[in-house]
């Protein structure tokens, strides 16, 4: 597979390549498959971090295509992290699932940094949906007793059955995805209060991160500072 103009620029950018391979893969609820990964000195080359993630390169009908990974479970003492890959039309799932033990695929990592707020917040108010699922799970680890308000758009129940590292004091509403991303906008729109003590996160479909990320820095008044927002993936 000849790499791309990106792989270029991601190199020319500080961009390190990795060669990943699959140390196991399962099924989860029939829409997304789970795989092991061995790191290939990628998580003793970066820097762990909360919603790290890292590009993968597969072979679309010969031509180089890259999708961006979030990092699951990540073990720098084991060389090893876990990948989740939504099932649905594309390259990606297809090598995700038929995917073997020692399989191999190349990672990209550069772009991902963050770090949790320094003191830190009181509150966090989190937004995703099912592919910043595994970003929004590493910030309730990060923060463990950190109070969080969290909204989550689905597109089908399987959505909803992913695993969600919720605690005591942690509150999720799910938000069914309806009219092009709205519904989720609007009922985080009537919701989200002016808290200068506490970070907003917000990782979604492009289109709504905008939406949200305008309502939380002009409504709300809240500083860049207090905000991290990225859109995931887009519908258009």
């Amino acid at each position: 597979m000849k790499r791309n103009w990106e792989a270029l620029v991601l190199k020319a950018m500080g961009g390190r390549d990795f060669r990943l391979t699959v140390r196991s893969t399962e099924p989860v609820g029939g829409h997304y498959q789970r795989l092991v990964m061995d790191d290939g000195g990628l998580l003793a080359a970066g820097k762990v971090h909360p919603t790290m993630w890292i590009r993968l390169w597969f072979d679309d009908a010969g031509r180089a295509h890259q999708r961006a990974y979030t990092l699951v479970d990540p073990e720098p003492e084991a060389g090893r992290f876990t990948l989740e890959f939504a099932l649905h039309d594309g390259c990606a799932a297809r090598w995700a699932s038929t995917a073997q033990v020692g399989d191999t695929i190349v990672a990209t990592l550069q772009g991902s940094a963050f770090a949790l707020p320094d003191p830190a917040p009181a509150h966090l108010y989190l937004v995703g949906d099912a592919a910043s699922l595994p970003a929004v799970n590493s910030l309730l680890d990060a923060a463990p007793d950190t109070p969080a308000t969290i909204w989550l758009e689905y597109a089908h129940d399987g959505e909803r059955a992913l695993a969600l590292r919720t605690r005591e004091q942690h509150r999720v509403t799910w938000v069914p995805r309806g009219d092009d991303g709205r519904q989720l906008v609007d009922t985080v729109r009537a919701a989200l209060p002016v808290a200068p003590d506490a970070h907003y996160w917000v990782a979604c479909e492009a289109t709504s991160t905008r939406a949200l990320t305008r309502h939380v820095r002009r409504t709300l008044g809240m500083g860049k500072q207090q905000l991290t927002s990225l859109g995931y993936w887009s519908a258009r």
